[in-house]
């Protein structure tokens, strides 16, 4: 779905046939500005977003930008300041601000564990747990805060889980018939494969022809154990419950990558509201 897609469903599903709170109570022709206050501190996400959304309504929308994707913000501070037909303001205000809150407290989150491991080489990952039809936000939101961008979806890399392991009766088949599939249909992507123990590790590295190594629920001792065993092979990627107070022991193993879920499905939307600029 692209951006105007998702606008225009987005607005559909709230305006409906119609405002009828603004129809009855303003003027069509009216004018107005609006400025997005920020009511928290934070990294700031979604304000390319929000201009699209304006523009979408209103193609002649004005905005003074004092803020970008990005910025560490604080509480008090203004974003930008829209002006277009009142109307427009007011049907875009709860979709910029959904969208806006839901993207500035991923991106602020992401920050929060990228600060806790940035003496360490390992780079953060984000999931495929994210918001059915928002996953592209979501995701920008993830990389907004400094973190990465694992797969978009189950189209653009090859992720061997333990259900498709199993259900296909082993490591070795699972990443033999995976190879051939990929050279058949003459398809250029990564292959992951996830372990659950050494034995694992051991069986990958025996059968080759992969590209990452993912190790899942491992203790400490365990992962330095098997990031040991690959000895750089093989990029190496951490996951499974860890949290912001375990993200930098983990990191100190030297893996090259933590997956985190919760930077996108534990995030706290930030508070921001649009309120109108009486002049």
């Amino acid at each position: 779905m692209d951006n105007t897609m998702f606008i225009a469903a987005a607005l559909k599903e709230d305006i409906g046939n119609g405002d009828h709170s603004t129809l009855a109570a303003i003027d069509k022709t009216a004018k107005g500005k609006a400025l997005l206050k920020i009511k928290e501190d934070g990294i700031l996400a979604g304000i390319t977003l929000a201009q699209e959304i304006f523009y979408y309504l209103q193609p002649d929308t004005t905005f003074a930008l004092y803020k970008k994707d990005g910025d560490q913000v604080q509480n008090g501070e203004i974003a930008f300041e829209v002006a277009a037909d009142v109307h427009t303001i007011l049907m875009a205000e709860r979709l910029v601000l959904n969208c806006m809150q839901r993207m500035s407290g991923i991106a602020t989150l992401t920050n929060q564990y990228v600060e806790k491991i940035k003496n360490y080489k390992t780079k953060i990952l984000d999931t495929r747990k994210t918001t059915p039809l928002f996953r592209v936000y979501e995701k920008e939101a993830v990389r907004i805060g400094g973190g990465i961008n694992l797969r978009m979806g189950l189209y653009d890399m090859v992720m061997l889980k333990d259900n498709h392991i199993d259900f296909c009766g082993g490591i070795e088949k699972a990443i033999e018939k995976t190879v051939a599939y990929l050279q058949t249909n003459n398809l250029d992507l990564k292959i992951e494969v996830e372990t659950r123990n050494l034995d694992d590790v051991k069986r990958i590295l025996s059968v080759g022809n992969i590209h990452r190594i993912m190790l899942d629920n491992y203790d400490l001792p365990t992962l330095t154990e098997a990031i040991q065993l690959i000895d750089g092979k093989y990029e190496t990627e951490a996951s499974g419950g860890i949290n912001m107070n375990t993200v930098a022991d983990y990191a100190a193993t030297g893996v090259d990558y933590i997956s985190v879920g919760a930077i996108i499905n534990h995030a706290v939307s930030m508070d921001l509201s649009l309120k109108a600029q009486l002049v």
